[in-house]
């Protein structure tokens, strides 16, 4: 059996660094990158969230993170939304919180269904 090939998308430092590494070490490796990805890939804990994020069930959502229901500000100082009294912003649109290289993000998912 031939030694795999590296992605290609993997830095050079390390493709050529891991394959030098005793079986042992790259068993670490492994279960470390195994903790990391689960890790990056988990629910954002509701008292992370925003104030006026309210988490909603999308279970049939594919991706990882958290979605919520919020009301938004649009960014014109004119709007009566700058008062940034719930009754007069934006929305609620849906939003997923989820994590990237440990910071949390989030992104425009869409109208909620059923309002």
């Amino acid at each position: 059996m031939e030694q795999p090939s590296p992605p290609i998308s993997l830095p050079k430092y390390l493709a050529e660094g891991i394959p030098k590494q005793d079986t042992e070490t790259l068993q670490e490796i492994q279960s470390y990158v195994g903790e990391l990805i689960k890790y990056r890939d988990q629910s954002v804990d509701t008292d992370e969230l925003p104030e006026t994020a309210e988490p909603v069930d999308e279970s049939d959502s594919a991706e990882s993170g958290t979605v919520v229901k919020e009301k938004v500000t649009c960014g014109d100082d004119s709007c009566k939304c700058a008062s940034r009294n719930p009754a007069d912003m934006h929305g609620p649109y849906l939003y997923r919180y989820y994590r990237e290289n440990g910071t949390m993000k989030s992104e425009y998912v869409g109208k909620p269904r059923s309002e």
